[in-house]
């Protein structure tokens, strides 16, 4: 056969545009997955939404919201409320304007067999939409999110499927959020910690960062290390920026926050004992 007469297959001109896309998504978008997965009906094995966000210029796909969005499956089937859809969308710009149609996302691992109707279908609201998925099952420990972005797959000028391709995902988190994080990799929690025991597991990874700065420190005089001048330029900038004050002075202010932080949780809870009388209170006057 001549090298004229074959047929191969080729990704569709989309493919040059989607290698460089990449996403960031704000740690309240997973939060808000889980809860809502949490919160499922039933006889749903997962729960698909919408994603909201921004472009940003460098062409970085900014997730910063979500909202849930009904669906029946049906083997190889896909229903979604579009109606429901629209009123979430809807209210959303009107608190927001600037937050637009980004994607859709899903919980699982990886895509599956309905993800291309889904995603054909946000095709026609948003051109080129990113798909999120995240494990709310969080297996072996650790959630699991994922970006995607569809690729036309075609054979000569016929287009034959559309292919997921995986694009680079950045999920940056404060400490805060970081701890509230690890608390849903865990199958099953007691309780959630309280302000002290999140302080208390923040000062013992600040004093595992401190130690580990002191060894490369001591590494790094004794030869032991490579020096590495970026390094110790923030290293200098940071204890530079550091307050000058003394033991006494240091202990006065951290007691004194320390003080206003418990005296904020013993008014917020006289208010949730004040609110939940009044309903029992309520509820009582309205029996006959």
């Amino acid at each position: 056969m001549a090298a004229s007469d074959r047929t191969v297959l080729q990704f569709g001109p989309s493919s040059a545009v989607t290698s460089n896309i990449t996403a960031k998504v704000h740690p309240l978008v997973i939060f808000n997955i889980s809860d809502c997965y949490v919160r499922r009906p039933d006889q749903a094995e997962r729960v698909i939404g919408t994603l909201l966000g921004s472009v940003l210029p460098d062409g970085t796909v900014d997730i910063r919201n979500s909202y849930v969005v009904p669906h029946n499956e049906f083997s190889d089937q896909v229903a979604l409320d579009i109606e429901y859809h629209h009123t979430m969308l809807k209210s959303h710009l009107k608190v927001n304007p600037q937050e637009v149609i980004v994607g859709w996302f899903s919980t699982g691992l990886g895509v599956t067999g309905g993800s291309a109707l889904i995603h054909e279908f946000y095709c026609r609201e948003v051109p080129n939409p990113v798909h999120l998925t995240v494990d709310t099952g969080f297996r072996n420990g650790e959630g699991t999110v994922k970006a995607y972005v569809s690729v036309n797959l075609s054979l000569g000028d016929r287009q034959l499927a559309a292919q997921f391709q995986e694009i680079p995902l950045d999920l940056r988190m404060i400490e805060a959020e970081r701890v509230g994080f690890d608390i849903l990799k865990s199958t099953s929690v007691d309780k959630l910690p309280s302000d002290l025991e999140g302080m208390e597991v923040l000062m013992e990874r600040l004093l595992t960062l401190i130690n580990d700065i002191y060894k490369y420190v001591d590494d790094t005089v004794e030869g032991h290390a490579v020096p590495d001048n970026s390094v110790g330029r923030i290293l200098s900038e940071t204890v530079a920026s550091l307050p000058k004050l003394s033991p006494p002075a240091f202990d006065k202010l951290v007691n004194d926050s320390l003080q206003d932080q418990l005296l904020l949780l013993y008014l917020s809870s006289i208010t949730r004992t004040q609110l939940s009388l009044a309903e029992k209170l309520n509820t009582a006057a309205q029996m006959p």
